[in-house]
């Protein structure tokens, strides 16, 4: 039992990080820039329009980021967890080396 415990403590730790280290390359990395532009361009700025705004949330982003991986946990557990453990490894390195 306690078993089953920490590796449901384990699977929310990977994918709060892994949900974390997504919202990051969606909101803040150059190399989703050019998409981040193309939102903007089409839509107009944040301000004036909801698509755009949602590229910029990060309370937004991680809601539909933590939906996807509680449901690809469900369907695809063996996929999502390798996709889910790369980006918390990627968000663990990102934090550690940051200064």
């Amino acid at each position: 039992m306690a078993d089953r415990a920490a590796d449901r403590l384990a699977g929310l730790l990977v994918d709060g990080l892994a949900s974390y280290r997504l919202v990051k390359l969606v909101r803040d990395d150059r190399i989703t820039e050019p998409a981040r532009d193309a939102v903007q361009e089409r839509n107009g700025p944040p301000e004036q329009s909801k698509v755009s705004y949602l590229m910029t949330c990060p309370w937004c982003l991680s809601i539909y980021f933590g939906a996807v991986l509680t449901l690809g946990r469900l369907r695809w557990p063996r996929a999502t967890n390798v996709v889910a453990r790369t980006f918390a490894l990627s968000a663990l390195t990102g934090l550690v080396t940051q200064h």
